[in-house]
């Protein structure tokens, strides 16, 4: 008959320590087509390594072995795997079943390495036969040893491979499994498959033709039984037809995997998942924070308006003194100066400010600020009253007491009483209030409501006794030169003030409320990337915690990855299988993070009152990164899993 193995001065050692032991030395045998092989031997007599060599899933240190008239020392990783996969089948004395999954899928497995699916039809065949066709669902706990053993056959044959290698199949079973599954072994090999068994009882390798003996790494003797030939009674048996299955959905039972596995170990799915699940939502709310700040930033200087100038009288030190000068005051004269003198000025606003002003109605009273203005300013800073009206010209001229009066101090005074027509108290001048002022809110300016406005004149005669105004107000055409006019500005007011050619130090300060604006908006900006950073790393640690949790399960699932790769799965199929799993974490915490994130931004919202804006780039963003940190922190971890021998992986604990 053709030999399908043949080994020619096979040697195999090991390390320990400083030395390495040789366990296979100069073994030379061939198995033909269609034989049923038994190797004894007592413990350490190298009859599994041996089985391991031929099987595939260790290299021998020296010495040819052919499988099938080919070399097998020149296949690639690839090569052997789809040689173990397509020509062999295991079955192994610990069963190697997934706890994770039925009978059902247990057989099925291997398919998922060479159709890229888990079809039902040819695991449910193949249980069948071997007897356990009411035990499909059943998950290995709740199997005996038996049932477990056959469930291990069935899985080895889905392939219909050349050749079964079972390693101690009975030795876990009780008398009358252990029948059973020698009577099954005897019936494959019937039909036509070679069957290689290993056991160190004597009484079990008289199921086989042939008994090989090896001892100290060396054959002791090699005999076969008298009159029974290989493949005397070979039946041909034929393969499951599984051909039809080859466009399965490979990803699908790869996640399917991955969520058990997930699912087996609930605690530290939870543990690893919180880690990402905190990065993520807190990558969400701090941007949802920071530009909820920088758009109320932008509104309340919208409200002050981008295109104004303040013009306001500075400081003027002569040998490193402040000196009072005349040049320091500004009049209503200035603001009608530049109003006629600089182009793309478009209104000119006088104010004229006191803080800490006593207000009082009835027996209540308040501090606040009060602006003696002109009708002009409430148009230039959206003043509008929502109730009332503003003050006229006529009123100004006629330096009229009238009040207009923000909400801060309409609610300290009146409560919820309408303040119109009621009459208060200002630094002890009674005013009549016309106007209720809109709501513009706290800010970093102060309270925008905590204020009342009076006619300019009668601020500066009747209530401060001021000749002079505190500042003047610059409304610039929209798409005027700002830092033209701004310059310009200055030079009319030297101009009028006669301020002397050698004094360089400013003389009046003006303000460009675009410039503060442009100054605020990138400070909100840089305190968001802050934040944003703060987020990324717990994020990032959310990672570091991703790529215990799977380096913990590389570690736990050794021998599953030692089954994988008996059974015909490759490097890349381990890699990608511990990336499914890792990827499949960062996205469920990216979900929960995305969902946590702008609950959190909301609650923030609704409690203190901030301003949030949830990005909606922000929001995807932090969902693909926290998939990718999955993946990046799995890949490591991935990598050791894809890297382990397989034979190793099968004895590691």
């Amino acid at each position: 008959m053709k030999p399908v193995i043949e080994l020619t001065n096979i040697q195999k050692s090991f390390p320990l320590g400083d030395e390495r032991i040789a366990i296979l030395k100069g073994i030379t045998l061939s198995i033909a087509e269609g034989e049923f092989v038994a190797i004894m031997g007592p413990s350490g007599s190298g009859k599994s390594t041996l089985m391991n060599v031929m099987g595939l899933l260790d290299r021998p240190d020296s010495g040819v072995h052919l499988l099938n008239g080919q070399e097998v020392q020149t296949l690639s990783e690839q090569e052997l795997a789809r040689s173990r996969r397509e020509t062999l089948g295991f079955v192994f004395q610990q069963f190697h079943l997934l706890p994770r999954l039925t009978a059902l899928e247990n057989v099925s497995l291997p398919l998922l390495y060479s159709i890229r699916s888990m079809p039902s039809e040819p695991a449910t065949t193949l249980l069948r036969r071997v007897g356990l066709e009411n035990r499909l669902d059943h998950k290995p706990t709740q199997l005996s040893g038996g049932q477990q053993q056959r469930v291990a056959i069935a899985r080895a044959l889905i392939h219909s491979p050349k050749i079964i290698f079972a390693d101690e199949p009975t030795g876990n079973l009780d008398s009358k499994s252990s029948a059973e599954i020698l009577s099954l072994l005897k019936s494959l090999n019937h039909e036509g498959m070679t069957v290689i068994l290993v056991t160190h009882e004597a009484e079990v390798a008289q199921a086989a033709r042939r008994i090989i003996t090896i001892r100290d790494g060396r054959i002791e003797s090699d005999e076969a039984k008298p009159g029974t030939e290989p493949g005397l009674s070979k039946k041909g048996s034929q393969p499951l037809s599984i051909s039809a299955q080859k466009n399965g959905n490979r990803s699908f039972e790869l996640l399917k995997q991955a969520g058990r596995t997930l699912i087996a170990n609930k605690l530290r799915t939870v543990l690893s998942t919180l880690g990402v699940l905190i990065g993520v939502a807190a990558v969400i709310a701090m941007l949802a924070i920071g530009k909820g700040a920088q758009e109320a930033i932008e509104t309340q200087l919208s409200s002050l308006g981008s295109n104004l100038l303040s013009v306001r009288p500075a400081a003027i030190r002569i040998g490193g003194v402040a000196m009072e000068s005349d040049w320091l005051k500004i009049t209503r004269d200035d603001a009608e100066a530049i109003l006629r003198g600089v182009p793309g000025v478009k209104q000119t606003g006088c104010v004229v400010q006191a803080n800490n002003q006593r207000v009082a109605y009835l027996d209540r009273n308040a501090a606040t600020q009060v602006f003696g203005t002109q009708s002009i300013y409430a148009r230039m800073h959206a003043l509008i009253p929502v109730i009332g009206r503003y003050f006229t010209d006529d009123e100004n001229q006629s330096r009229a007491l009238v009040t207009v009066i923000g909400a801060t101090v309409s609610r300290e005074l009146f409560g919820t009483e309408n303040p119109i027509g009621k009459t208060i108290k200002v630094n002890k001048i009674p005013m009549r209030v016309i106007g209720l002022l809109p709501e513009k809110g706290a800010s970093s300016f102060g309270d925008r409501d905590d204020q009342i406005h009076v006619p300019l004149q009668t601020a500066m005669y009747r209530l401060f006794g001021k000749a002079f105004l505190d500042f003047i107000e610059v409304e610039i055409e929209k798409g005027a030169n700002m830092e033209s006019a701004q310059a310009r500005i200055d030079t009319v007011l030297r101009s009028r003030h006669d301020i002397p050619p050698s004094q360089t130090e400013e003389a009046f300060r003006i303000f460009n409320m675009a410039d503060i604006q442009s100054a605020l908006t990138e400070t909100s900006k840089t305190l968001s990337l802050l934040l944003l950073v703060i987020a990324g790393i717990s994020l990032l640690v959310g990672g570091i915690g991703i790529m215990n949790i799977m380096l913990v399960s590389v570690t736990e699932r050794t021998r599953e990855i030692g089954l994988r790769k008996a059974i015909g799965g490759t490097s890349s199929d381990i890699l990608l299988q511990f990336m499914v799993e890792a990827a499949a974490i960062g996205v469920i915490g990216g979900v929960l993070g995305v969902l946590a994130g702008s609950g959190t931004s909301l609650l923030v919202s609704m409690i203190a009152g901030w301003t949030t804006s949830i990005s909606v780039p922000a929001v995807f963003g932090s969902f693909v990164f926290s998939s990718l940190i999955g993946m990046i922190f799995g890949l490591w971890p991935a990598r050791r899993a894809a890297q382990l021998n397989p034979i190793d992986a099968l004895k590691g604990e």
